[in-house]
């Protein structure tokens, strides 16, 4: 791709608008810019569209959204005039632009004679989800950049079952998306003329009830101590409403806002960085927590898919628990309410990604309990339930990725914040009636199943320079298996890209050490990042910890010597 014949091809050309032009104008002295905008298009994964907003083929804007919904109505064409009539159901989030991004969305889905439903107002991404089936639309798109900071944004497309789409229809997408280099092709029509013609219809507040009805069925245990102070923070995104509304209705009475973060904030101005994985997002909260004596700090990400969680321990100092500890906590949680209470299914299941944490595993098989291992991505771990279904034998349970995502039970196919900020806050409320805070059950957890170590690293490597660096890492690595590491042995090599592991095709390389610790590198297919996990057991939290620093210095000096 000729970088700077697209840049002049897009500076000259009237199709697009004035702003375009004079933003493309004010960067023509600077080639590394020009360069970045336009070296690729964005891709189209089975994540869909994610990028920094402005002009160019390489990022978010209303010709690149167009253009990937063009592609999209193309493909949901291909399935016949059944599947344009239920049509594509469409949400947004706080972010720059989105709002904007989901009507021109609608308008180009419109124009393709494809039905759109689409919501007023900001909505968790789990409400899109949920929404998509509730309506038995064919497919759906939520404009969203997740975490990604403010100068993001993103695009994700769901299929008929409320899971983002998977690798084959991201393929036909991003073929088809090579068929609009002429963006004066792609189809829009006026979004109030649609909606006068029918083709656009609002979604009806009713929806967001029987959400909220399905949520608080998820309780499992109602009588336990309500009076847990509980701090929430929704990081100026989309989860302040339905999130506070849950915990009201699930009788919680001590839930404090912080202020600060409560309304929406396309800057995320309190944050910067507005990723509750990292413990930073938790400043605020700590403080109100700190203020209020609360047992509980929970913060959902901006569109409210993912939540994190921080508890007191034992100094009085709130301690970040990271995704892997709370997949194990709530997966121990909801196995031993379930079996209590006599409902654990006899042929239930827990999944987790093939990057998390191996601790459920013991848990699991205690309660009888079968464990499935996906790639990467809610996506697959809702791909079990729907086999589930179709075979007619099996029951999803809970499924968890270590990047602070899970959902309990099947109405909403994605990650759910919303759900399990509920979740989180019965679980906590359960133990302390017992005088446990979660940190003293993760210990209990430990000392049962053994010290499991996890850890993620994201190496950040951006432009097109960063993204040869992570090629060129993967396929050295590949090319040069790592036979010994940490004075360990490799015991075994997984090649998610070329091995045959039952699963999708992916660029995902593990390696299991001969006493059963492993690690793994993964690009991101988000950001521009290549991630390395790690898991280590051992007997004490001591030498697990030790064991794992030592394992990740090594990969990382290996890595180091990539050029």
């Amino acid at each position: 791709m000729d970088y700077k014949k697209v840049y002049e091809s897009w500076l000259n050309n009237e199709f697009f608008d004035q702003d375009t032009r004079d933003e493309l104008k004010n960067i023509e002295n600077d080639e590394n810019e020009i360069e970045d905008r336009f070296y690729q298009e964005l891709a189209f994964g089975t994540a869909g569209l994610r990028g920094k907003l402005g002009a160019g083929t390489n990022r978010m804007n209303q010709y690149t959204v167009a253009k990937a919904s063009q592609a999209f109505a193309d493909t949901i064409s291909d399935m016949g005039e059944d599947a344009k009539k239920r049509g594509v159901t469409i949400c947004y989030d706080v972010r720059h632009k989105s709002d904007e991004f989901s009507k021109i969305t609608a308008e180009v889905f419109a124009a393709n004679g494809i039905k759109v439903n689409i919501f007023k107002e900001i909505q968790p991404t789990p409400v899109c989800s949920y929404a998509i089936r509730k309506l038995k639309s064919i497919a759906g798109v939520m404009v969203t950049a997740s975490h990604n900071p403010r100068e993001y944004n993103g695009y994700k497309a769901y299929g008929s079952d409320g899971s983002q789409i998977l690798e084959d229809i991201a393929v036909q997408i991003q073929n088809y998306m090579k068929e609009y280099d002429d963006y004066s092709k792609i189809k829009r029509i006026d979004f109030d003329k649609a909606m006068d013609e029918g083709l656009i219809s609002w979604i009806d507040d009713s929806l967001i009830e029987d959400y909220v009805k399905e949520v608080l069925a998820c309780t499992i245990n109602d009588d336990v101590d309500k009076k847990v102070k509980i701090v929430y923070t929704p990081l100026n995104g989309c989860g302040n409403k339905l999130v506070r509304r849950i915990l009201n209705e699930r009788g919680f009475e001590n839930i404090y806002i912080v202020k600060e973060q409560e309304n929406p904030d396309p800057d995320f101005t309190t944050v910067g960085y507005p990723n509750p994985e990292d413990p930073k997002a938790f400043k605020l909260s700590e403080k109100l927590g700190e203020e209020k004596e609360a047992d509980l700090l929970l913060a959902t990400d901006p569109d409210s898919d993912r939540c994190a969680v921080e508890v007191k321990d034992e100094k009085g100092n709130y301690q970040f628990l990271t995704g892997n500890q709370i997949g194990s906590l709530l997966t121990n949680y909801i196995l031993t309410a379930l079996d209590e209470n006599n409902e654990l299914p006899e042929d239930g299941a827990v999944v987790k990604t093939i990057v998390s944490t191996d601790l459920i595993k013991p848990i699991a098989k205690s309660y009888g309990v079968e464990v499935f291992e996906v790639l990467t991505g809610f996506k697959n771990i809702y791909e079990v339930a729907n086999e589930f279904e179709r075979k007619g034998k099996g029951e999803f349970i809970f499924g968890f990725e270590e990047s602070i995502g899970y959902n309990y039970k099947t109405f909403v196919r994605d990650k759910d914040a919303v759900n399990s900020a509920m979740l989180i806050s019965e679980m906590t409320a359960y133990y302390k009636d017992k005088g446990k805070t979660l940190l003293d059950v993760l210990d209990d957890i430990y000392e049962k199943f053994g010290y499991y170590s996890n850890e993620v690293q994201s190496i950040v490597l951006e432009g097109l320079d960063g993204a040869n660096k992570i090629k060129r890492i993967m396929e050295t690595i590949r090319n040069n298996p790592i036979e010994e590491v940490i004075g360990l042995k490799v015991k075994n090599i997984v090649d998610y890209l070329n091995d045959d592991t039952g699963l999708s095709k992916s660029n995902v390389l593990k390696y299991y050490l001969e006493d059963d610790s492993w690690f793994v590198l993964r690009p991101s297919g988000t950001e521009p990042k290549i991630k390395l996990y790690l898991n280590v057991i051992e007997k004490s939290k001591k030498e697990s910890e030790i064991k794992k620093d030592k394992l990740k210095d090594e990969v990382n000096k290996i890595i180091d010597k990539i050029d």
